[in-house]
Protein backbone atom coordinates (compact mmCIF):
# COMPACT_ATOMS: atom_id res chain seq x y z
CA UNK A 1 0.00 0.00 0.00
CA UNK A 2 1.65 3.06 -0.97
CA UNK A 3 0.90 6.83 -0.86
CA UNK A 4 -0.91 7.12 -4.22
CA UNK A 5 -3.48 3.99 -2.98
CA UNK A 6 -4.67 6.61 0.00
CA UNK A 7 -7.91 7.79 0.55
CA UNK A 8 -7.13 11.76 1.35
CA UNK A 9 -8.68 13.82 3.10
CA UNK A 10 -12.15 15.62 1.78
CA UNK A 11 -11.90 18.86 3.68
CA UNK A 12 -14.91 18.09 5.69
CA UNK A 13 -17.03 19.72 3.22
CA UNK A 14 -20.49 20.23 3.44
CA UNK A 15 -23.86 19.60 2.17
CA UNK A 16 -27.26 21.61 2.77
CA UNK A 17 -29.99 20.37 3.59
CA UNK A 18 -33.93 21.57 2.39
CA UNK A 19 -34.58 23.58 5.39
CA UNK A 20 -30.82 25.71 5.09
CA UNK A 21 -29.23 24.01 7.74
CA UNK A 22 -25.68 22.59 7.25
CA UNK A 23 -25.21 19.02 7.11
CA UNK A 24 -21.48 17.66 7.21
CA UNK A 25 -20.68 15.18 4.69
CA UNK A 26 -18.17 12.11 5.48
CA UNK A 27 -14.84 12.62 4.70
CA UNK A 28 -14.31 9.11 4.45
CA UNK A 29 -17.15 6.31 4.06
CA UNK A 30 -15.97 2.72 5.31
CA UNK A 31 -18.42 0.27 3.47
CA UNK A 32 -18.51 -3.68 5.80
CA UNK A 33 -19.02 -5.83 2.94
CA UNK A 34 -18.12 -9.11 1.71
CA UNK A 35 -14.48 -9.89 0.55
CA UNK A 36 -12.86 -12.86 -1.90
CA UNK A 37 -9.06 -12.12 -1.30
CA UNK A 38 -6.84 -13.86 -3.92
CA UNK A 39 -3.45 -14.25 -1.64
CA UNK A 40 -2.19 -16.32 -3.65
CA UNK A 41 -2.47 -18.01 -7.19
CA UNK A 42 -5.77 -19.68 -7.07
CA UNK A 43 -6.30 -19.12 -3.21
CA UNK A 44 -9.03 -16.95 -2.69
CA UNK A 45 -10.03 -16.59 0.84
CA UNK A 46 -13.41 -15.34 1.45
CA UNK A 47 -14.16 -12.88 4.45
CA UNK A 48 -15.25 -9.46 5.31
CA UNK A 49 -13.59 -5.82 4.71
CA UNK A 50 -14.23 -2.40 3.97
CA UNK A 51 -15.18 -1.52 0.46
CA UNK A 52 -13.83 -4.44 -0.93
CA UNK A 53 -10.48 -4.95 -0.03
CA UNK A 54 -8.54 -6.15 3.21
CA UNK A 55 -6.71 -4.15 3.81
CA UNK A 56 -9.38 -1.51 4.24
CA UNK A 57 -8.06 1.67 2.32
CA UNK A 58 -5.90 4.21 4.37
CA UNK A 59 -7.64 7.11 6.24
CA UNK A 60 -4.66 9.88 6.28
CA UNK A 61 -5.68 13.02 8.28
CA UNK A 62 -3.53 15.53 9.64
CA UNK A 63 -2.87 15.96 13.41
CA UNK A 64 -5.42 18.15 15.39
CA UNK A 65 -8.12 17.77 11.97
CA UNK A 66 -11.42 17.09 12.57
CA UNK A 67 -12.58 13.94 10.82
CA UNK A 68 -15.95 12.55 9.95
CA UNK A 69 -16.74 8.75 9.16
CA UNK A 70 -19.52 6.70 7.97
CA UNK A 71 -19.32 3.17 8.61
CA UNK A 72 -21.94 1.37 6.57
CA UNK A 73 -22.63 -2.09 7.47
CA UNK A 74 -23.96 -3.97 4.65
CA UNK A 75 -23.83 -7.23 5.87
CA UNK A 76 -26.34 -9.07 7.91
CA UNK A 77 -24.47 -9.10 11.31
CA UNK A 78 -24.12 -6.28 13.70
CA UNK A 79 -20.80 -4.87 14.45
CA UNK A 80 -18.35 -1.87 15.66
CA UNK A 81 -15.27 -0.21 14.17
CA UNK A 82 -12.83 0.78 16.82
CA UNK A 83 -10.17 3.60 16.24
CA UNK A 84 -7.02 2.02 17.52
CA UNK A 85 -4.61 5.10 19.13
CA UNK A 86 -6.32 7.46 18.59
CA UNK A 87 -7.50 10.05 21.71
CA UNK A 88 -11.21 10.14 21.51
CA UNK A 89 -14.39 10.25 23.52
CA UNK A 90 -15.68 6.78 24.58
CA UNK A 91 -18.86 6.96 22.88
CA UNK A 92 -16.84 7.38 19.12
CA UNK A 93 -13.91 5.00 20.60
CA UNK A 94 -15.63 1.78 18.97
CA UNK A 95 -15.51 -0.38 21.75
CA UNK A 96 -19.44 -1.92 23.43
CA UNK A 97 -17.82 -2.37 26.89
CA UNK A 98 -17.35 1.42 26.99
CA UNK A 99 -20.58 2.77 25.42
CA UNK A 100 -20.51 2.88 21.75
CA UNK A 101 -23.18 1.55 20.00
CA UNK A 102 -23.14 -1.30 17.23
CA UNK A 103 -23.65 -0.81 13.74
CA UNK A 104 -26.75 -2.61 12.93
CA UNK A 105 -26.92 -5.15 9.68
CA UNK A 106 -27.93 -2.73 6.73
CA UNK A 107 -27.35 0.45 8.70
CA UNK A 108 -24.64 2.83 9.13
CA UNK A 109 -23.59 4.94 11.96
CA UNK A 110 -21.13 8.07 11.47
CA UNK A 111 -18.00 9.24 13.93
CA UNK A 112 -16.97 12.72 14.19
CA UNK A 113 -13.87 13.36 16.31
CA UNK A 114 -10.09 15.33 16.35
CA UNK A 115 -7.36 12.91 14.94
CA UNK A 116 -4.63 12.97 17.86
CA UNK A 117 -2.19 11.99 18.75
CA UNK A 118 -0.19 11.59 15.08
CA UNK A 119 1.56 8.57 13.65
CA UNK A 120 0.74 5.30 12.92
CA UNK A 121 -2.98 4.24 14.03
CA UNK A 122 -5.21 1.51 12.41
CA UNK A 123 -8.56 0.54 12.82
CA UNK A 124 -10.26 -2.86 12.56
CA UNK A 125 -13.39 -4.53 14.29
CA UNK A 126 -13.97 -4.69 18.18
CA UNK A 127 -16.52 -7.45 17.60
CA UNK A 128 -16.57 -10.59 19.60
CA UNK A 129 -15.72 -13.87 17.58
CA UNK A 130 -15.57 -16.65 20.07
CA UNK A 131 -15.38 -19.55 18.04
CA UNK A 132 -16.63 -17.81 15.15
CA UNK A 133 -13.09 -17.54 13.13
CA UNK A 134 -15.11 -15.41 10.59
CA UNK A 135 -15.42 -12.34 12.78
CA UNK A 136 -13.92 -9.88 14.27
CA UNK A 137 -9.81 -9.71 14.12
CA UNK A 138 -9.79 -12.82 12.66
CA UNK A 139 -11.64 -11.00 9.31
CA UNK A 140 -10.38 -8.51 6.87
CA UNK A 141 -12.51 -5.69 9.03
CA UNK A 142 -8.53 -3.78 9.07
CA UNK A 143 -7.21 -0.68 7.73
CA UNK A 144 -4.51 1.95 8.33
CA UNK A 145 -4.94 5.22 10.03
CA UNK A 146 -1.85 7.54 9.75
CA UNK A 147 -1.96 10.72 11.94
CA UNK A 148 0.41 13.13 9.91
CA UNK A 149 2.48 14.68 12.31
CA UNK A 150 3.11 18.60 12.13
CA UNK A 151 7.06 17.83 11.62
CA UNK A 152 8.18 14.47 10.25
CA UNK A 153 10.80 12.66 12.42
CA UNK A 154 13.43 12.04 9.02
CA UNK A 155 13.33 12.40 5.55
CA UNK A 156 12.92 9.22 3.34
CA UNK A 157 12.33 8.79 -0.56
CA UNK A 158 9.58 6.22 -0.27
CA UNK A 159 7.34 5.15 2.53
CA UNK A 160 5.26 1.70 2.55
CA UNK A 161 2.63 1.06 4.94
CA UNK A 162 2.63 -2.93 5.85
CA UNK A 163 -0.05 -4.88 7.42
CA UNK A 164 0.91 -8.78 8.60
CA UNK A 165 -1.40 -11.06 8.23
CA UNK A 166 -2.81 -14.98 8.63
CA UNK A 167 -6.08 -15.89 6.91
CA UNK A 168 -8.48 -19.56 6.83
CA UNK A 169 -8.04 -19.28 10.91
CA UNK A 170 -9.05 -23.06 12.39
CA UNK A 171 -9.33 -24.48 15.85
CA UNK A 172 -6.66 -26.94 16.55
CA UNK A 173 -5.43 -28.42 19.99
CA UNK A 174 -1.71 -27.49 21.99
CA UNK A 175 -0.07 -30.57 21.49
CA UNK A 176 1.14 -33.24 23.39
CA UNK A 177 0.19 -32.59 27.02
CA UNK A 178 -1.69 -29.55 25.94
CA UNK A 179 -5.42 -30.33 25.19
CA UNK A 180 -6.90 -26.72 25.53
CA UNK A 181 -8.28 -25.30 22.19
CA UNK A 182 -5.89 -22.49 20.03
CA UNK A 183 -6.37 -21.19 16.38
CA UNK A 184 -3.80 -22.01 13.96
CA UNK A 185 -4.22 -20.21 9.83
CA UNK A 186 -3.31 -21.74 6.49
CA UNK A 187 -2.59 -19.03 4.59
CA UNK A 188 -0.39 -15.41 5.28
CA UNK A 189 0.04 -12.61 3.84
CA UNK A 190 1.77 -9.27 3.57
CA UNK A 191 -1.36 -6.51 2.98
CA UNK A 192 -3.72 -8.29 0.44
CA UNK A 193 -1.10 -10.88 -1.20
CA UNK A 194 1.54 -13.71 -0.67
CA UNK A 195 5.03 -13.96 -0.83
CA UNK A 196 5.83 -13.78 -4.59
CA UNK A 197 2.38 -12.50 -5.61
CA UNK A 198 1.68 -9.22 -6.20
CA UNK A 199 4.06 -6.56 -6.36
CA UNK A 200 7.53 -6.34 -4.82
CA UNK A 201 8.24 -3.02 -3.33
CA UNK A 202 10.74 -1.29 -5.98
CA UNK A 203 13.51 0.62 -4.76
CA UNK A 204 16.94 2.36 -5.75
CA UNK A 205 20.09 1.88 -4.15
CA UNK A 206 20.82 4.80 -1.72
CA UNK A 207 17.33 5.77 -0.95
CA UNK A 208 16.33 5.41 2.20
CA UNK A 209 12.53 3.55 2.74
CA UNK A 210 10.38 4.08 5.34
CA UNK A 211 8.48 1.43 6.38
CA UNK A 212 5.37 1.68 8.79
CA UNK A 213 4.44 -1.97 10.02
CA UNK A 214 1.30 -3.10 11.30
CA UNK A 215 1.24 -7.07 12.96
CA UNK A 216 -3.17 -7.46 12.30
CA UNK A 217 -2.93 -10.60 13.43
CA UNK A 218 -5.44 -11.69 15.48
CA UNK A 219 -3.84 -14.08 17.96
CA UNK A 220 0.20 -14.32 16.86
CA UNK A 221 3.70 -12.50 16.98
CA UNK A 222 5.72 -11.87 14.44
CA UNK A 223 9.22 -11.35 13.94
CA UNK A 224 10.34 -9.97 9.94
CA UNK A 225 13.58 -9.38 8.80
CA UNK A 226 15.00 -8.27 5.95
CA UNK A 227 17.29 -10.54 3.83
CA UNK A 228 20.84 -8.21 3.14
CA UNK A 229 19.57 -4.75 5.30
CA UNK A 230 18.98 -3.76 8.63
CA UNK A 231 15.60 -1.61 9.87
CA UNK A 232 16.22 1.87 12.15
CA UNK A 233 13.53 1.70 14.36
CA UNK A 234 12.26 5.42 14.90
CA UNK A 235 9.07 4.93 16.40
CA UNK A 236 6.45 2.18 17.99
CA UNK A 237 2.86 2.51 18.48
CA UNK A 238 3.31 5.81 16.25
CA UNK A 239 4.81 7.41 18.96
CA UNK A 240 8.82 8.18 18.15
CA UNK A 241 11.43 6.26 20.43
CA UNK A 242 13.65 8.35 22.50
CA UNK A 243 17.14 6.52 20.87
CA UNK A 244 16.14 5.34 17.48
CA UNK A 245 18.34 2.10 16.83
CA UNK A 246 19.36 -0.89 14.09
CA UNK A 247 18.35 -4.46 14.44
CA UNK A 248 17.96 -6.83 12.10
CA UNK A 249 14.95 -8.27 13.52
CA UNK A 250 11.49 -6.27 14.36
CA UNK A 251 9.32 -8.35 17.04
CA UNK A 252 5.50 -7.54 17.17
CA UNK A 253 2.37 -8.72 19.41
CA UNK A 254 -0.48 -8.20 17.70
CA UNK A 255 -2.02 -4.82 16.93
CA UNK A 256 1.63 -3.70 17.22
CA UNK A 257 3.42 -1.05 15.14
CA UNK A 258 6.81 -0.66 14.21
CA UNK A 259 8.02 2.66 11.91
CA UNK A 260 11.44 1.57 10.73
CA UNK A 261 13.96 3.29 7.79
CA UNK A 262 15.70 0.98 5.91
CA UNK A 263 19.16 2.22 3.66
CA UNK A 264 19.02 1.12 0.25
CA UNK A 265 22.24 0.09 0.55
CA UNK A 266 22.59 -3.84 -0.86
CA UNK A 267 21.59 -4.61 -4.20
CA UNK A 268 19.90 -7.32 -5.15
CA UNK A 269 16.37 -9.07 -5.17
CA UNK A 270 15.79 -9.84 -1.23
CA UNK A 271 13.02 -10.70 1.12
CA UNK A 272 11.42 -9.06 4.19
CA UNK A 273 9.79 -11.58 5.82
CA UNK A 274 9.10 -14.06 8.73
CA UNK A 275 11.60 -15.10 10.20
CA UNK A 276 10.29 -18.30 10.87
CA UNK A 277 11.08 -20.61 7.55
CA UNK A 278 6.95 -22.01 8.04
CA UNK A 279 5.64 -19.14 8.21
CA UNK A 280 7.42 -17.40 5.44
CA UNK A 281 6.38 -20.37 3.21
CA UNK A 282 2.76 -19.87 4.05
CA UNK A 283 3.32 -16.20 2.37
CA UNK A 284 4.28 -13.76 5.26
CA UNK A 285 6.29 -11.80 3.02
CA UNK A 286 7.00 -9.17 0.49
CA UNK A 287 9.45 -8.95 -2.11
CA UNK A 288 12.53 -6.09 -2.35
CA UNK A 289 13.66 -5.40 -5.83
CA UNK A 290 16.27 -2.98 -6.84
CA UNK A 291 16.29 -1.31 -9.84
CA UNK A 292 17.85 -3.31 -12.94
CA UNK A 293 18.39 -6.39 -10.40
CA UNK A 294 16.74 -9.77 -11.43
CA UNK A 295 16.62 -13.28 -10.06
CA UNK A 296 14.38 -14.76 -7.28
CA UNK A 297 14.37 -13.05 -4.31
CA UNK A 298 17.16 -13.99 -1.45
CA UNK A 299 16.35 -15.06 1.98
CA UNK A 300 19.36 -14.82 4.53
CA UNK A 301 18.56 -15.88 8.18
CA UNK A 302 19.21 -13.25 10.48
CA UNK A 303 21.28 -14.32 13.98
CA UNK A 304 19.34 -15.01 16.81
CA UNK A 305 18.43 -11.79 18.60
CA UNK A 306 16.34 -11.08 21.52
CA UNK A 307 14.20 -8.74 21.03
CA UNK A 308 13.94 -5.67 24.18
CA UNK A 309 12.16 -2.73 23.84
CA UNK A 310 14.14 -1.27 26.60
CA UNK A 311 16.93 -0.73 23.53
CA UNK A 312 14.87 2.32 22.36
CA UNK A 313 14.34 3.79 25.23
CA UNK A 314 16.40 7.18 27.26
CA UNK A 315 19.60 6.50 29.13
CA UNK A 316 18.86 9.83 31.40
CA UNK A 317 16.72 9.16 34.24
CA UNK A 318 13.95 11.48 35.05
CA UNK A 319 12.04 12.69 38.04
CA UNK A 320 8.39 11.58 38.18
CA UNK A 321 5.47 12.76 40.26
CA UNK A 322 3.76 10.51 42.66
CA UNK A 323 1.54 7.70 41.02
CA UNK A 324 -1.19 5.59 42.33
CA UNK A 325 -0.25 1.73 41.26
CA UNK A 326 -2.83 -0.73 40.31
CA UNK A 327 -1.63 -4.17 40.25
CA UNK A 328 -3.27 -6.04 37.70
CA UNK A 329 -2.56 -9.99 37.76
CA UNK A 330 -3.16 -12.27 34.46
CA UNK A 331 -4.11 -15.83 34.99
CA UNK A 332 -5.44 -18.87 33.12
CA UNK A 333 -7.80 -20.58 34.10
CA UNK A 334 -8.62 -24.43 32.49
CA UNK A 335 -11.91 -25.14 30.80
CA UNK A 336 -11.93 -28.77 30.31
CA UNK A 337 -10.67 -30.75 27.75
CA UNK A 338 -10.47 -29.79 23.85
CA UNK A 339 -11.96 -26.69 24.69
CA UNK A 340 -11.10 -22.87 24.86
CA UNK A 341 -9.15 -21.38 28.22
CA UNK A 342 -10.96 -18.64 30.03
CA UNK A 343 -8.50 -15.46 31.47
CA UNK A 344 -8.83 -13.76 34.50
CA UNK A 345 -7.55 -10.61 35.87
CA UNK A 346 -7.08 -10.07 39.35
CA UNK A 347 -8.57 -13.34 39.99
CA UNK A 348 -11.39 -12.22 37.90
CA UNK A 349 -12.94 -12.78 34.10
CA UNK A 350 -14.94 -10.39 32.07
CA UNK A 351 -17.49 -8.90 32.42
CA UNK A 352 -17.36 -9.90 36.51
CA UNK A 353 -13.70 -7.89 36.66
CA UNK A 354 -13.95 -4.95 39.01
CA UNK A 355 -13.82 -1.65 37.47
CA UNK A 356 -10.27 0.95 38.16
CA UNK A 357 -11.15 3.89 39.42
CA UNK A 358 -9.70 7.18 38.22
CA UNK A 359 -9.34 10.43 39.19
CA UNK A 360 -9.05 13.01 35.90
CA UNK A 361 -5.60 14.04 35.56
CA UNK A 362 -4.11 11.36 38.18
CA UNK A 363 -1.08 9.67 37.39
CA UNK A 364 -1.42 6.00 37.41
CA UNK A 365 1.13 3.52 37.31
CA UNK A 366 -0.19 -0.65 36.46
CA UNK A 367 1.88 -3.11 37.88
CA UNK A 368 1.75 -5.57 35.30
CA UNK A 369 2.08 -9.69 36.67
CA UNK A 370 1.55 -12.16 33.84
CA UNK A 371 1.37 -15.81 35.96
CA UNK A 372 0.42 -17.41 33.16
CA UNK A 373 2.68 -19.61 30.00
CA UNK A 374 2.20 -16.97 27.65
CA UNK A 375 2.60 -13.85 26.54
CA UNK A 376 0.15 -11.12 25.92
CA UNK A 377 -0.15 -8.18 24.20
CA UNK A 378 -1.80 -5.65 26.30
CA UNK A 379 -3.81 -2.47 25.17
CA UNK A 380 -4.99 0.30 26.84
CA UNK A 381 -7.77 2.21 24.93
CA UNK A 382 -7.80 6.27 24.56
CA UNK A 383 -4.42 6.40 26.26
CA UNK A 384 -0.73 6.45 25.56
CA UNK A 385 1.16 4.78 28.13
CA UNK A 386 4.83 4.70 29.11
CA UNK A 387 7.42 2.23 29.89
CA UNK A 388 8.60 2.45 33.39
CA UNK A 389 9.91 -0.85 34.24
CA UNK A 390 10.77 -3.85 32.49
CA UNK A 391 11.92 -7.26 33.99
CA UNK A 392 13.23 -5.24 37.09
CA UNK A 393 14.91 -2.59 35.01
CA UNK A 394 13.72 0.90 34.74
CA UNK A 395 13.27 2.43 31.49
CA UNK A 396 11.85 5.84 29.66
CA UNK A 397 10.52 7.87 26.86
CA UNK A 398 8.99 4.64 25.34
CA UNK A 399 5.45 5.32 24.78
CA UNK A 400 3.05 2.80 23.62
CA UNK A 401 -0.49 1.80 23.63
CA UNK A 402 0.56 -2.26 23.10
CA UNK A 403 2.77 -3.63 25.02
CA UNK A 404 3.91 -7.49 25.08
CA UNK A 405 4.08 -8.56 28.68
CA UNK A 406 6.31 -12.47 28.06
CA UNK A 407 5.46 -15.60 30.00
CA UNK A 408 6.09 -15.52 33.43
CA UNK A 409 7.01 -12.03 33.26
CA UNK A 410 6.73 -8.57 35.10
CA UNK A 411 6.52 -5.46 34.00
CA UNK A 412 5.20 -1.54 34.88
CA UNK A 413 3.70 1.39 32.73
CA UNK A 414 2.76 4.96 33.46
CA UNK A 415 -0.14 7.39 32.22
CA UNK A 416 -2.02 10.11 33.01
CA UNK A 417 -5.65 10.04 33.26
CA UNK A 418 -6.26 13.08 30.71
CA UNK A 419 -9.15 11.68 28.58
CA UNK A 420 -12.32 11.02 30.85
CA UNK A 421 -14.91 8.12 30.02
CA UNK A 422 -14.71 4.46 30.18
CA UNK A 423 -12.05 2.72 29.59
CA UNK A 424 -11.20 -0.63 28.04
CA UNK A 425 -8.16 -2.70 29.04
CA UNK A 426 -7.37 -6.21 27.25
CA UNK A 427 -5.38 -8.66 25.77
CA UNK A 428 -5.13 -8.08 22.20
CA UNK A 429 -5.47 -11.87 21.28
CA UNK A 430 -8.83 -12.16 19.87
CA UNK A 431 -9.52 -15.51 21.70
CA UNK A 432 -7.80 -14.29 25.27
CA UNK A 433 -9.97 -11.25 25.14
CA UNK A 434 -13.51 -12.70 24.06
CA UNK A 435 -12.70 -15.57 27.06
CA UNK A 436 -12.29 -12.65 29.79
CA UNK A 437 -9.15 -11.11 29.27
CA UNK A 438 -10.45 -7.61 30.23
CA UNK A 439 -11.35 -5.43 32.73
CA UNK A 440 -13.15 -1.50 32.68
CA UNK A 441 -11.22 1.69 33.98
CA UNK A 442 -13.92 4.67 34.53
CA UNK A 443 -13.27 8.24 35.60
CA UNK A 444 -14.73 9.27 38.86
Amino acid sequence: MQRRDFLQLAGGALAFAADGEPVVKPDFTLRLGKVDLEVEPGKIVKTTGFNGSAPGPMIRVKEGQRVTIEVVNETDKADIVHWHGLHVPSDVDGAMEEGSLMVDPKSSRTYSFIAKPSGTRWYHSHTKAGRDLKRATYSGEFGFFYIEPKEEAGAYDQEHFLALREWDAYLTTGGEGDDSMSVAYTHCSVNSHGLGFGEPIRVKQGQRVMLRLLNASATVTRRVAIAGHKFRVTAMDGNPVPTPKETEILEMGPAERIDALVEMNNPGVWILGATDDHDRKQGLGIVVEYANQVGPPQWIAPAATVWDYRIFGSETAVERSEATTIPLVFQKKWAGNRWVDYWTVNGKSYPKTDVIRLRANGTYRLLFDNHSDEAHPLHLHRHTFELVEVEGTSTCGIRKDVVVIGAKRKMQVEFKADNPGATLFHCHQQMHMDYGFMTLLEYV
